[in-house]
């Protein structure tokens, strides 16, 4: 283990600083460093994998644009290896949290299988506006694209891909909620565009949301909190829990998160078989 990545476990439970440096896409908000920042986002690193805390307002590879992003800083994540880790899924730009990485082309292929199959369990917090109408529930909505030249936006719609999202309220304050949302498909926006069915859309969600808010610079308030891969048939599975970022924090202690209570404190060994845990 080196020191850049090492964590001490039982420590007071503080989000890590947003990187500064080098900037990031215009409006981002986020600015990157050296080449090796990302070394200090490791959450786990075995022979196959590697899972980061991607921090939000970063996107994960190159839009038609170009523009920094995080595959930019792969290459110092290969730990020996030939070539530089890949992307087993993705998350938002302005989504942060656990993010998976394939090390070669084997790995990357039983990832596949993993996440087209089902296997993958991914926890994300969100902080919406209102509550939903039930503590916890089921959304089972259809969803497809609003148009083909954003294809990124998405609606709601019976002639569309099916999509569940499981999710649990975890605490609450005036006039927001705070969910655990565990999504069972992987469609695009899928958890931002079911919290907005609910008439309950995420904080700082500029597309589905208030888009004032947004304007006004409160950014998107959903962080991928936690994922376990069944990677190795014979062992236990890989199960990481990222610290939420530190734009979340306040309106997450309004509903009641202890900073100080957070099992995520200490996680992100790099031994493998040493792993976070699920629990929020």
């Amino acid at each position: 283990m080196t020191a850049a990545y090492k964590r001490t476990r039982g420590t007071t439970a503080r989000t890590r600083p947003e990187p500064t440096g080098r900037a990031a896409p215009a409006g981002s908000g986020v600015t990157l460093p050296s080449p090796t920042w990302l070394l200090e986002r490791i959450l786990y690193r075995d022979g196959l994998i590697l899972i980061v805390d991607k921090p939000a307002g970063v996107p994960v590879h190159a839009g038609p644009g170009g523009g920094i992003n995080l595959e930019h800083y792969f290459e110092a994540l290969r730990f020996g290896l030939p070539d530089p880790p890949a992307l087993a899924h993705r998350l938002d730009r302005d989504t942060s949290g656990c993010l998976v990485l394939g090390r070669h082309r084997k790995a990357l292929a039983r990832l596949g299988r993993l996440f087209a199959g089902g296997s993958v369990e991914k926890v994300y917090w969100a902080i919406v506006a209102g509550a939903p109408p039930r503590p916890e529930g089921r959304i089972e909505l259809a969803l497809k694209k609003r148009s083909e030249v954003r294809g990124w936006w998405m609606q709601v719609d019976a002639q569309g891909q099916p999509a569940v999202t499981d999710y649990r309220v975890l605490g609450q304050a005036e006039g927001i909620a705070w969910l655990e949302c565990r999504p069972r498909t992987g469609r695009t926006h899928q958890i931002r565009v079911h919290c907005a069915a609910l008439d309950c859309p995420i904080l700082g969600d500029p597309i589905y949301g208030d888009k004032a808010a947004a304007a006004n610079g409160i950014r998107l308030h959903l962080h991928a909190r936690a994922i376990s891969l069944p990677l190795y048939p014979k062992r236990p599975p890989i199960t990481v829990s990222a610290l939420p970022p530190p734009h979340m924090l306040a309106a997450l202690q309004r509903c009641g998160y202890r900073p100080e209570d957070d099992p995520a404190v200490g996680t992100g060994s790099a031994v493998a078989g040493a792993p976070a845990a699920m629990s929020p």
